[in-house]
């Protein structure tokens, strides 16, 4: 989706730019799958563009097919794997809004409590105040809250060559990252407009938290990974390296699609915390996608507040709920779910309404290819 759904923000270019250096060679795997010729050519032509290597995994009415091109390690020209677990960035952010909405269902909270019912003076500085905020408007990012990831000294320090090889396994806690929001005035009153904003989910996880009295995470865990067995999914924590199997995370480190690639494989996820930290592989994120859509974790009327949404100003194809972007293809077909971006690692994963056909896939690159081009031609 065009609307910049990523961990980095302005600081730098992912998945959004063509790359000037010679591209990787694909090479194409196919298990059992049904008219998705289209769907590996834009596979394969992300690689051309570029990107290190690709893995995708569709689910549809004749059964699963997968497909993976380019490269999974650029020092030992190993391959991709269908099974590849990545870091999947702001798709933790449904499973987060999920949480919440069968809190509500349980009549724990309410989409309208303030965010101070649940965590006063948390969200307060330069004009912020979550005493004006509700839990809906962290989920749909109608709050104004600032956005962390856009803080520039956060940018470099993070996201940029010289600051992410000396501070990649810095551990930082979810009030490190509000306490950053806070340094900003908002970016309009809450209510009033639409900002992504990763602090909304910084928040948001933290609400859990108080809620429950357990971290967010082990709520996922036991609400959602579990329930739906999904081995393949995790929330890490501080854990600075992705399980196997898997494949190395590559970078520019810059705010060009050009210059040196680098390493970015391990690091201290709790920079993106419950905005984007969780890892998975493509089959999990199907599965978890389709069993969303198709009404498998929430009741019917939280169901239906997720997929309430707004609009978005400047994609007129696409609207935001809660923690669930809806998109309108160029065919009319309608389909949910989110994009994720992270260090070396830009992911989506869509479903359609009834959940019955799905895709998910990863670029292990995070300065080339085009996403949009897959998602099209797998279900136009």
């Amino acid at each position: 989706m065009r609307v910049r759904t990523t961990l980095v923000g302005a600081t730098a270019l992912l998945a959004t730019a063509a790359l000037a250096a010679p591209a990787v060679a694909a090479a194409g795997s196919v298990a059992g799958g049904h008219g998705h010729t289209g769907t590996r050519e834009a596979v394969e032509a992300a690689v051309e563009a570029g990107v290190p290597g690709v893995t995708a995994t569709a689910v549809d009415g004749h059964g699963r097919w997968s497909t993976t091109a380019g490269t999974g390690d650029l020092r030992t020209g190993a391959p991709r794997s269908t099974a590849d677990r990545y870091r999947v960035g702001s798709i933790t952010k449904t499973f987060v809004a999920t949480v919440l909405l069968q809190l509500e269902a349980e009549g724990r909270l309410s989409l309208d409590d303030k965010v101070d019912t649940w965590l006063p003076g948390l969200v307060r500085g330069h004009g912020h105040d979550g005493r004006r905020i509700t839990v809906r408007q962290l989920l749909n990012h109608t709050s104004g809250i600032y956005n962390y990831t856009a803080d520039d000294d956060f940018g470099r320090t993070y996201f940029l060559k010289d600051g992410f090889f000396r501070h990649r396994y810095d551990t930082l806690t979810p009030r490190d990252l509000v306490a950053i929001a806070m340094r900003h005035a908002p970016d309009f009153a809450p209510g009033t407009s639409w900002n992504y904003s990763n602090t909304n989910y910084v928040v948001a996880g933290t609400v859990i938290e108080k809620v429950t009295g357990r971290p967010y995470a082990t709520e996922i865990r036991r609400r959602v990974l579990d329930p739906l067995r999904l081995r393949a999914t995790s929330v890490p924590g501080t854990r600075v390296t992705v399980p196997q199997p898997s494949s190395r995370a590559y970078s520019k480190l810059a705010e060009t699609a050009t210059g040196p690639t680098y390493d970015v494989t391990t690091l201290n996820p709790s920079l993106a915390s419950s905005a984007g930290e969780m890892i998975s592989n493509s089959a999990d994120l199907d599965r978890f996608y389709s069993a969303l859509l198709s009404g498998q974790l929430l009741p019917p009327r939280q169901l239906k507040e997720m997929k309430t949404t707004v609009k978005i100003e400047g994609v007129p194809n696409a609207g935001y709920g809660l923690g669930l972007m809806d998109r309108t293809l160029t065919c009319g077909v309608h389909v949910w779910g989110h994009d994720g971006g992270i260090h070396g690692s830009a992911s989506s994963a869509v479903t359609t309404a009834d959940g019955r056909h799905s895709l998910a896939l990863n670029f292990n690159g995070d300065w080339a290819g085009d996403m949009e081009a897959v998602i099209e031609k797998e279900f136009c």
